[in-house]
């Protein structure tokens, strides 16, 4: 992994290739290359670092052709060097670049070596270019070459594969991995998503588990699993190009951070009216098979999990139906028990997330009511294979660390929420009230923002930290669990969140003056509790930054600490609202010790491998 853009065209596609993969930038990446078909013969250029480099590369040696394939790699097999960097080649006919991880890659290796292949990487991708070309020696054409080599292949992938004997094709596959095609008017292109080709075409095919695909630049055709042609039905993307910009932003994320209140108000939109939850928003067999629900299970990874445990406390606590919550790398290995009339909840920003994906397909067999995502990507994986989803609208989110895909998706959890809530038979006033507060937060996003030179000035004090704690009660110990992994994410500053009634159980050995202590104070029953926790950290000389509620009043931290009050609106709207100047502290250390904010080592946006 982690990006891919082909090209077949009536004109050079050379910056075709180098635009998509700076659209793709934002996914996280170590090396960057492309390979063109010119004068009949296969050509490349590949270099270690960011799309720059290659540009550069590009400008000493210039290379142009009508078709072609580009990739942005993040390091799987083989450490980030040149040698190790897509597309690889085989025999100078064949060029291949790859998303995913082939399982089988050892033993390929070992057979493509006995027939006189000669391995030049320490990838598992360079297996696939020798074994099309094997197949193509054999007498197969590049399209059946590539169908049949697929089938040998074991674990995740999207490919795309071009050949010097097949001039002005491109062929692609998908298994576990996400590949989109993109129609044009004379050429036609192949992308990981649709961002990285939205400069050059609106009008897109979302290719199913298991297909194949040959573009020219007159024409495309997709084929299944079994190399029948079929049919796959084309999508008009209101995406812009000027979405995945960042306008007067310094980086994505500050961007995606400010675009919160809007990217709540679209994903309520149409959804909330005259007090209500409007029927049907979750499908039109909805209805009875929520009402059927006794149980929710939900997985996920990474942030889009910490929005899970979020539902967690109002699953339970408002609408009064038990609820598990696993991470789904766990979820897949152990045997689960399943209660009866439980709904299986994934929760994904791409829809593409391997782990979460597989535990879906895994969940299917296990005697689940029926599946529910929710997702930020209408034509994703994860969307097409479930039986009832919520989008979310956050629109585009360039920036690694997640921000907006967060707290969209605690907007569409609470929806479920209270849908569910209202089945259960929660009083009317009370639904009534709760309805009024989410329909607020887009007000109280916008208010908080306005706290970002509080918290600018704030970050100051954090920049020659080594290690921070944050704290949370309740429903905020998520928050705090992402407000942690925020700070770590872009200042790589060592962060740890724990509930604070567990302060005394081990994490209270760590504070000390150097130990800077975050926490969240709503304004709820667990106020009291967690001004003890407060004062625990005080009387062992920690500094406190706390983020309370303006109806809390907080004391007697002087210099060794801070509070900065927060309009909450309510406990439904709380985490979203606290998670907010937790972004932003992050984002302003982060910005203050010259990390690379919307690209941090070694992370990638979209984790579509194990």
């Amino acid at each position: 992994m982690c990006g891919i853009v082909a090209a077949a065209a009536q004109r050079d596609v050379v910056p075709i290739l180098i635009a998509g993969l700076r659209a793709l930038e934002y996914r996280g990446y170590d090396s960057a290359g492309l390979s063109v078909l010119t004068k009949g013969e296969l050509t490349r250029a590949r270099t270690v670092g960011k799309v720059r480099e290659l540009e550069n590369r590009l400008a000493e040696s210039p290379l142009a052709g009508v078709s072609g394939i580009a990739h942005t790699r993040w390091a799987t097999h083989g450490v980030p060097n040149e040698a190790n960097a897509h597309p690889h080649l085989s025999t100078g006919t064949v060029a291949v670049v790859h998303n995913g991880i082939i399982e089988n890659h050892a033993q390929l290796r070992e057979e493509l070596k006995a027939l006189g292949y000669a391995f030049t990487s320490d990838t598992d991708t360079e297996v696939i270019a020798h074994l099309v070309h094997h197949l193509m020696s054999g007498g197969n054409g590049l399209r059946e070459a590539v169908q049949t080599a697929i089938r040998r292949l074991h674990g995740a992938y999207a490919i795309a594969v071009i050949s010097s004997e097949a001039p002005g094709h491109v062929v692609g596959a998908r298994r576990g991995s996400p590949l989109v095609v993109g129609i044009g008017i004379g050429e036609h292109f192949l992308g990981s998503d649709v961002q990285a080709l939205i400069k050059v075409t609106n009008r897109f095919v979302y290719l199913d588990e298991g297909d194949l695909v040959e573009i020219t630049r007159e024409e495309m055709q997709v084929y299944d699993l079994d190399g029948q042609p079929v049919e796959r039905r084309v999508h008009t993307s209101e995406l812009s190009a000027d979405a995945v910009e960042r306008g007067e932003y310094r980086h994505y994320m500050l961007k995606e951070i400010f675009e919160q209140p809007r990217a709540i108000n679209d994903t309520l939109e149409g959804r909330i009216a005259d007090g209500h939850i409007l029927p049907n928003i979750f499908g039109v067999d909805a209805e009875a098979l929520l009402q059927r629900v006794r149980h929710v299970q939900i997985v996920a990874c990474g942030t889009s999990f910490h929005a899970g445990l979020v539902a967690r406390y109002w699953l339970e606590g408002i609408a009064g139906i038990p609820c598990s919550i696993e991470v789904a790398s766990e979820y897949r290995y152990r045997r689960a028990v399943v209660p009866a009339d439980s709904l299986f909840l994934t929760i994904s920003q791409s829809g593409e997330t391997a782990d979460t994906l597989a535990a879906l397909r895994e969940g299917r067999q296990r005697g689940y009511l029926g599946s529910f995502a929710v997702c930020n990507v209408p034509e994703s994986s994860l969307v097409r294979e479930s039986d009832l989803v919520l989008m979310t609208r956050a629109g585009p989110e360039i920036g690694v660390a997640s921000t907006k895909a967060f707290t969209t998706q605690l907007a569409a959890l609470a929806l479920l929420v209270l849908e569910l809530a209202r089945i259960n038979g929660i009083a009317e006033d009370k639904y009534r009230k709760l309805v009024a507060e989410l329909a607020s937060l887009p007000r109280l996003l916008k208010d908080v923002l306005a706290l970002e030179p509080t918290i600018a000035e704030l970050a100051e004090r954090f920049v020659s930290k080594h290690h921070a704690l944050f704290l949370g009660r309740g429903v905020n110990y998520p928050v705090a669990l992402e407000g942690a992994l925020k700070l770590k994410e872009i200042s790589y500053i060592h962060a740890e969140a724990y509930p604070a009634g567990e302060l005394k159980h081990g994490p209270l050995a760590l504070v000390d003056e150097d130990m800077p202590v975050i926490t969240v104070a709503p304004n709820n029953q667990l106020l009291e509790k967690l001004k003890s926790n407060l004062e625990e950290v005080r009387a062992r000389g920690g500094e406190l930054f706390v983020f309370a509620d303006d109806q809390v009043q907080i004391d007697g931290l002087g210099e060794r600490g801070a509070v900065v009050k927060v309009a909450s609106g309510g406990n439904l709207c709380a985490p979203a609202v606290f998670t907010v100047p937790l972004q932003l502290l992050a984002y302003h250390v982060a910005v203050l010790r010259g990390t690379d904010v919307d690209q941090p080592r070694n992370l990638a946006k979209s984790v579509t491998v194990e």
